[in-house]
């Protein structure tokens, strides 16, 4: 009887707790200080070469950006998901923009080059975007509106649904 009664307990815990976490593969909205605030300005050399990379360019547009690392199993996970999205927005007002996280840049381009990223990343030597970010672990998304305020932060690894949905919020 009470060996029943425990694994009823365990069972409804079990259950509980699956009902109430998040989606896996899904990332989670965050609840970031600079949600509603103007987004921190960086710019920084292009991973693979070419011209810099510099935010305040990129007014006007809704900004994505997405701090990753080679090492980070679900930055994997996203990576097509967030050249797919690039690609579907490259011609409606949407720029992405990938910041590379604690990440030795031989092993970033060899990343982006496995996953054919088609969107430009920007090397984030000794972390000074991320700490203007406040970001304490990949894969971190940001969305910036067309006037430069931070609208959304999603922790985890993002879809590209996610990322229509939560830009169509932002244009609405």
């Amino acid at each position: 009887m009470i060996s029943s009664l425990a694994a009823l307990v365990v069972v409804a815990a079990l259950s509980l707790f699956l009902g109430l976490r998040h989606p896996v593969g899904g990332a989670a909205d965050g609840q970031s200080p600079l949600l509603g605030k103007r987004a921190p300005t960086f710019s920084g050399a292009r991973l693979g070469g070419g011209a810099s990379i510099n935010l305040t360019s990129l007014r006007g547009k809704i900004v994505v950006v997405n701090f990753w690392a080679s090492w980070c199993g679900p930055c994997r996970q996203e990576a097509p998901n967030l050249s797919t999205f690039a690609w579907q927005e490259r011609h409606r007002g949407v720029a992405l923009v990938g910041v590379v996280w604690n990440d030795p840049v031989s092993d970033a381009e060899a990343f982006a080059t496995h996953y054919g990223s088609l969107y430009p990343s920007v090397i984030d030597n000794g972390g000074v975007i991320a700490n203007r970010y406040g970001v304490t672990s990949p894969p971190t998304t940001f969305v910036i509106n067309a006037r430069g305020v931070v609208a959304a932060t999603l922790l985890g690894p993002v879809s590209t649904r996610q990322l229509e949905e939560v830009v169509a919020r932002v244009r609405a």
